[in-house]
């Protein structure tokens, strides 16, 4: 069954339009799914902390008849991946046991990719790499506490591909003299994912107000940064971990590094070239022995 057409699919691709108790209520259908979403009616609303005609409310505005229609969608979902053989991958890792956490958090970065992908218009990737390969305007590149090493990475290869470039130190005491700088047309990339940090919604309205495009990386519950950003690439971070994951968000990023320096090739290979030389003077790399 396609990703687009499953129960979990399609509340996920809603998700912008149900009303705050809604999406509370698909926060939890989807944290645990299918499992989450096979209780009676009144167990499935007393876990997400709502109210039963909220159930009844959102799967009616999800296209289903009712909350038995719902759950039949599921019981189907469950009996086809069951039956079919192809929809029984093999374990990733094949010396581990099923449960082990190297299969589990490859089945759940697998899932995460394929949401997300789901959820990216190619239009809003290419005004993405459009912005960024531009380079009469100037790139700002910020991170959170953890995203942080995202920003970074995204900033060495952006220094390689185009000219000014600016990695915003994680210091929010610093932040407006970035601004300072700051002028319409240019870009502000974010990586913001919960807990969303107030400094960076503050940098974020700062730049808007001068006129700056932002590019934003969230996960799926939004960074309040999205109200106003030109692009937001929502993420799915859900892992088997006490710990957000980073790994579909580095796999857009690069994605976007590639379309990026292949839509400005010439100057990115006369950048490269450069910078080869600049490396060879500094002798920064050990030379293989002949």
């Amino acid at each position: 069954m396609s990703i687009d057409t499953t129960v979990q699919g399609i509340i996920r691709s809603s998700f912008d339009r149900l009303t705050r108790s809604e999406r509370q209520l698909a926060t939890a259908l989807t944290s645990h799914y299918p499992m989450s979403a096979l209780g009676s009616i009144t167990t499935i609303a007393e876990q997400a902390g709502v109210s039963t005609p909220t159930v009844v409310r959102m799967v009616r505005k999800l296209g289903f008849k009712g909350f038995p229609d719902f759950q039949a969608h599921i019981h189907e979902e469950l009996e086809t991946t069951l039956s079919n053989p192809i929809a029984k991958h093999d374990r990733w890792a094949n010396d581990a046991p099923e449960a082990h956490i190297l299969n589990r958090f490859a089945e759940a970065t697998i899932a995460n990719l394929r949401e997300t992908l789901s959820g990216i218009r190619t239009s809003d990737f290419d005004r993405a790499r459009d912005l960024l390969k531009d380079q009469r305007n100037h790139v700002y590149i910020v991170g959170g506490r953890i995203t942080k090493s995202l920003a970074e990475y995204l900033f060495t290869h952006c220094q390689v591909i185009r000219p000014n470039v600016t990695l915003i130190a994680p210091t929010p005491s610093t932040w407006p003299h970035y601004a300072l700088n700051m002028k319409a047309g240019d870009v502000l990339v974010i990586f913001d994912i919960r807990r969303y940090e107030r400094e960076i919604e503050t940098l974020n309205r700062i730049a808007a107000e001068r006129g700056v495009h932002t590019i934003l990386f969230t996960d799926r519950w939004k960074s309040p940064v999205a109200k106003t950003a030109t692009v937001v690439f929502r993420v799915e971070t859900e892992a088997p971990s006490a710990w957000d994951s980073s790994v579909v968000m580095l796999f857009v990023v690069e994605a976007l590094i590639e379309a990026i320096q292949s839509a400005a090739w010439k100057t990115t290979r006369d950048r490269m070239k450069d910078l080869e030389g600049l490396l060879e003077t500094s002798q920064l790399f050990r030379k293989p022995r002949v």
